[in-house]
C-alpha cells in the first residue's frame, strides 16, 4: 500500500484509514439501491445497488479521497469525538422477539450479508434519519 503523506501534518494514508470515520448508508427510494457518505470528509460519497456492494463501494471512496486531499495538501479532519469511544465496547446484547429475528434473517439473507451487517445498516440508516445535517453537504 502506498504510504502517501500529508504535507501539512506529516500523517500517512495508513493513519487516517485507521481512524474510526463514521459511514451513514441511506436506501435510495426513488432509483432503488444505497447511497453512502463519511461527514467528515466532505464529497466522499458513492451508491450501490446492493448492502455488500455499498460497503466495499464506501471503504474504496474514502481511501480515493484520502489519497487526493493528501496529495493536493488539503486539511483533512479527523472523527469528531463527541464522547470517549473507549468506555464503549461495539457491542450490546438485545432481546427481541423470534418473529422479528426471523424478520431480520430473511432481509438479511435476500440482501446476501449476514444478520449482524443487516441490523448495522438498519439501526445506521435510522440513526442518520435522526441526524439534524442534510445528507447533501
Amino acid at each position: 500500500m502506498k504510504s502517501t503523506m500529508n504535507k501539512t501534518n506529516n500523517k500517512t494514508l495508513d493513519y487516517y484509514l485507521s481512524l474510526p470515520y463514521r459511514l451513514e448508508i441511506v436506501p435510495d427510494t426513488e432509483e432503488g439501491g444505497y447511497g453512502a457518505r463519511y461527514p467528515e470528509l466532505p464529497g466522499c460519497i458513492t451508491c450501490s445497488d446492493t448492502m455488500e456492494g455499498i460497503i466495499a463501494n464506501a471503504e474504496d471512496a474514502k481511501k480515493a479521497w484520502l489519497e487526493a486531499a493528501l496529495e493536493e495538501g488539503i486539511e483533512i479532519a479527523e472523527p469528531e469525538n463527541d464522547t470517549d469511544l473507549a468506555e464503549y465496547s461495539g457491542q450490546f446484547k438485545l432481546r427481541l422477539p423470534k418473529s422479528l429475528h426471523r424478520s431480520l434473517s430473511v432481509h438479511a439473507k435476500e440482501e446476501g450479508i449476514s444478520m449482524n451487517q443487516y441490523c448495522l445498516y438498519l439501526l445506521s440508516k435510522n440513526d442518520a434519519a435522526h441526524d439534524p445535517k442534510p445528507f447533501a453537504s
